[in-house]
């Protein structure tokens, strides 16, 4: 009987061998089945809407007629009520900031942050920002009787701002994915004058000092943040600023290829050069968030910066729409791609 027995599972093993095999030759001959892509596996089309040159343009020339946004000033008060009226207009949540901050003078000024967040209930947010005051002094003028008068400013900060107010138009249009929340800082361009130079630290970009140390909202952060400054003349070029290397190269890489990609390399130099302390050195060194500066810097120039930089001549005779274009389309394309 052991002996049957034996004999009778070898022949169910041997069967269901056979079985195995035929079932697997089956399955191996049946023409593949096309595979279905689920809705989150397929490619995103990322839309935007268009930056408009013209529009940007409109907003630069509306702060200069203001005149010089000097703090203490009518144009200041008045620039401030526009600012924040045009940014409420697109939809934007608007936060005024006043401070009070003691300039290298010893004189004590008002001023206002001005703060339009997009898109608030987004937990990963953008920080974009400009200065929208106006140096008090053209005391890099080539006439010297001019160095104690104020500037129009038009390239350094109103372009920044006139960028900004575009993108902020755009937002209204189409909510990006993420948070963006815009930054206006005043009393950037309060620093000490020529004549008085390096005896005053810390005396630039006291509205975004103030910031940093007493933010809009208490634990505020943001994943990064981009400063726009003169970024209006004709010809610029952007390199790649040391600070914002040092505290944000993954930020300045994620830019300067973007801006490749839409072919602005001669302009967007991925070379570094140039230590600027702007707004966005006290926003990475005290507020901890890396942000980089997008400004126009030339080397040959013996002031660093544009030939009008500080001048009677930076006014809107220097502001090209290409310029603007250019920097509003990199900068709107990051938001979007986010």
């Amino acid at each position: 009987m052991k002996t049957s027995l034996v004999n009778i599972q070898k022949i169910k093993i041997i069967t269901s061998m056979v079985l195995v095999g035929i079932l697997f030759w089956a399955c191996e001959n049946q023409p593949a089945k096309p595979k279905t892509i689920s809705s989150s596996q397929k490619t995103a089309v990322i839309t935007m809407p268009d930056f408009n040159a013209d529009s940007a343009y409109v907003y630069v020339e509306a702060q200069v007629a203001f005149g010089p946004r000097v703090p203490g000033t009518e144009a200041h008060q008045a620039c401030a009520n526009w600012l924040i009226k045009k940014l409420e207009s697109f939809g934007g949540n608007v936060t005024v900031q006043d401070f009070k901050t003691r300039v290298y003078t010893g004189k004590i000024y008002s001023g206002k942050n001005i703060i339009a967040s997009f898109n608030p209930e987004a937990k990963k947010r953008i920080m974009l920002s400009a200065h929208w005051d106006s140096r008090p002094y053209a005391d890099y003028d080539a006439d010297e009787a001019n160095h104690r008068k104020p500037i129009d400013g038009a390239n350094d900060g109103a372009s920044g701002v006139g960028v900004l107010l575009e993108m902020a138009r755009l937002f209204q249009q189409q909510n990006p994915t993420v948070g963006v929340d815009i930054f206006f800082w005043d009393l950037e361009d309060y620093g000490e004058h020529r004549d008085d130079m390096g005896s005053h630290e810390n005396s630039w970009g006291l509205g975004s000092q103030y910031w940093s140390k007493n933010p809009h909202k208490p634990g505020y952060r943001a994943a990064y943040g981009i400063l726009l400054d003169m970024v209006g003349a004709a010809n610029p070029t952007f390199y790649r600023e040391y600070y914002s290397n040092m505290y944000a190269s993954s930020v300045v890489d994620k830019v300067w290829r973007i801006a490749e990609s839409l072919g602005y390399q001669n302009y967007f130099i991925n070379q570094a050069e140039g230590v600027v302390m702007d707004d966005h050195y006290y926003i990475n060194t005290i507020a901890g968030i890396p942000t980089i500066d997008i400004i126009h810097y030339n080397p040959a120039n013996k002031n660093g910066f544009f030939a009008q930089w500080h001048t009677q001549g930076d006014n809107m005779e220097i502001i090209d729409k290409s310029t603007l274009e250019m920097v509003g389309k990199v900068v709107t394309k990051v938001v979007y791609h986010e």
